[in-house]
């Protein structure tokens, strides 16, 4: 096949490829990474490419006008390499650093990060350990083997009595090393109720032995490195989830892992890859070596967990949208590629169904929801709302999907949290004029999530937008940021002068009624729940709220709009990652490890899309905040 040279600008990459393959992906193997909601179907139009020369193939543009195509920009998901080219990938194109939650978010309007200690619920025994022993050497009357020497060794030191084997890569070197050691040694091994197994041995020191909790986010990826001597947390690191590239949620993805036999391995690679990224730059800011990490707790949504392990999610998707498995065997990290030691062993969170995952589960661990007597509603809100409900008694979960609204999808101007974003927004009810608050503290190019809920609430506020969404374009302040284009009605938020780009930055009318439909999603889905076991909103005593998109809701905003239930503020509760937290918990407890394979089995899964019970909240929940104004008596009297 003959190849062709690329050259990335302004980035200044030259790379070769084979004729014929696109610049989305061109663009991959060259390390940029460019924005592709729709998986690379060419829907989006947010992939845009400016081809500066060379000979391209496009097979299809999108909406792209006809001053943009005569410019060069190009949709780089179907425009394939036909000669040497040089192209251009603008800002707006690329995906950048996310705002990923690592700690609380320190602001007075929202409500503050809970802290639980629950090691000392559950019990510290970790899932790797590491003893210090002294073996006698061998003589012509104590002929002992080498195995045999170290496992009664072993015995002794070990405070549990249970099986004990050992790697064979370990038994490989191991003359040698008790040789050079002089029987001196320090063992690290993975420690779990059916057994020791020993991962490595080595010269007596006194250096920890460490594990890693990672959460596994359609958007965003976190890895906690953890002492597993004092349980403390040594190093965080947060990035975006690489496999955006290959479209915004877990349904592009799927589709585009089954498209091609070898596309299932790439978007494999893609999260593995993202991880041992961040693995490597803790391992070097701690001066450490993967061999030092003995084990892993990983938690993720169903599709993020069979992606990450390279088994094939398609039929997550098809009705009756049944999982590989729900519970996940460990895995070695060199099965799946990570950069730990080869032999540790990677545990992955049990899901419960196709759309309630390792994540849910590993959050619910993290709330000790199961042992509360208070009914509890726990929710993680981001392109499906995950809801739990319960207590020690009885646990119901489901999942609605809310689409990529709240992560910037589907909206004119939506981006993800990163700099440039709009992540607040205030309006003067009377002259309209706005202020904003925007990551990095540079110009806005967008707004995310968390700007979207506060802007839908405060265009409701000013009396922008009706109950329904629709804009009044006769508002008595008679602003020109309100006004109609030949597509749509549209609200500025900053004008191209204040902007980091060349537009005005806008709220549509369209995307409005998106928002709409995705709070409303969710708030459905807490509904049907309630329903479901037949308890009304007054019956919940907390409203535990996790994620990374739930640490920057303003709590009053999402009530006002409907997104949450009309409760007293005190009765919500943020635990930020929880998805992490439960991970680490696990990590540092066998007896939450096994809390957690035990609550997968117990949760009671709803699916929503049996029977007319979520349509029929749905529908009503279309509204601001709702059709019945009575499930929300504190905004009752302002609408």
């Amino acid at each position: 096949m003959m190849k062709y040279q690329v050259k990335f600008l302004p980035d200044d990459i030259l790379i070769e490829v084979e004729k014929g393959t696109s610049l989305l992906k061109t663009a991959s193997q060259a390390g940029i990474y460019i924005k592709s909601s729709c998986g690379g179907d060419g829907a989006c139009g947010s992939c845009k490419v400016i081809v500066l020369s060379g000979e391209v193939k496009c097979e299809r543009t999108g909406n792209l006008s006809p001053d943009q195509l005569s410019r060069g920009v190009r949709l780089s998901c179907h425009t394939f390499v036909e000669g040497d080219i040089t192209v251009e990938v603008p800002p707006e194109s690329r995906l950048q650093a996310h705002q990923v939650l690592l700690e609380d978010a320190n602001n007075s309007s929202l409500v503050q990060e809970t802290e639980k200690d629950l090691i000392a619920l559950y019990g510290f025994q970790p899932l790797a350990c590491k003893v210090n022993l002294q073996c006698t050497e061998p003589t012509l009357t104590d002929n002992a083997s080498d195995w045999a020497r170290l496992s009664l060794e072993l015995k002794r030191a070990l405070p549990v009595d249970k099986p004990l084997g050992i790697s064979l890569s370990v038994l490989q070197t191991l003359p040698e090393v008790l040789r050079q050691a002089h029987w001196d040694l320090s063992v690290t091994l993975t420690d779990l109720e059916s057994g020791y197994t020993v991962l490595r041995v080595e010269p007596a020191n006194t250096r920890p032995v460490y594990g890693i909790a990672i959460d596994i986010g359609t958007t965003t990826v976190v890895v906690y490195l953890v002492d597993l001597v004092t349980g403390k947390i040594v190093d965080k690191q947060g990035s975006y989830n690489k496999q955006a590239q290959y479209g915004d949620d877990v349904i592009s993805r799927i589709v585009y892992a089954v498209d091609a036999p070898e596309n299932l391995k790439e978007i494999q690679n893609a999260v593995v890859g993202t991880l041992n990224v961040l693995i490597d730059d803790i391992l070097k800011r701690q001066e450490l070596q993967p061999q030092d990490i003995a084990a892993a707790m990983v938690a993720g949504n169903t599709t993020m967990s069979q992606l990450f392990l390279g088994i094939d999610p398609r039929y997550i998707r098809l009705e009756p949208y049944i999982p590989t498995m729900n519970a996940i065997p460990a895995a070695q990290a060199r099965e799946i590629g990570l950069r730990l030691h080869p032999e540790a062993l990677v545990h992955s969170f049990p899901s419960v169904a196709s759309y309630v995952g390792g994540d849910i589960v590993s959050g619910t661990l993290a709330t000790d929801l199961a042992n509360s007597e208070e009914i509890i509603l726990f929710i993680d809100i981001g392109t499906n709302g995950e809801i739990v409900l319960g207590n020690h008694d009885w646990l119901v979960s489901c999942a609605c999907s809310a689409g990529p609204c709240f992560e910037g999808g589907g909206i004119l101007f939506g981006m993800r949290a990163m700099p440039g974003a709009i992540e607040r927004v205030d309006i003067d009810s009377e002259s309209l004029e706005v202020k904003l608050k925007v990551i990095g503290k540079i110009p806005p190019i967008g707004i995310c999530g968390s700007g979207l809920v506060d802007c839908l609430a405060k265009l409701r506020k000013a009396g922008i937008i009706d109950r329904a969404g629709n804009f009044q374009l006769e508002h008595p302040s008679q602003s020109r940021r309100i006004r109609s284009t030949a597509d749509d009605k549209e609200f500025v938020l900053a004008w191209a002068h204040q902007a980091g780009g060349d537009k005005d930055v806008v709220i549509t009318e369209n995307d409005v009624k998106n928002l709409i439909r995705a709070k409303g999603a969710i708030y459905a889905g807490i509904r049907s729940l309630m329903q479901a076991v037949a308890i009304e909103i007054d019956m919940i005593d907390r409203i535990v709220i996790g994620g990374g998109f739930g640490n920057y809701l303003n709590i009053h905003d999402s009530v006002e709009i409907g997104l949450l239930p009309d409760l007293p503020q005190e009765k919500f509760e943020f635990i930020g990652n929880s998805s992490v937290k439960g991970a680490r918990l696990a990590l540092l407890s066998q007896r939450a490890w096994n809390e957690a394979l035990e609550l997968a089995r117990k949760m009671t899964y709803i699916e929503l899309s049996v029977g007319t019970t979520f349509m029929d909240e749905f529908v009503s929940a279309l509204f601001l905040p709702h059709t019945d104004l009575s499930l929300f008596p504190s905004v009752e009297g302002r609408v």
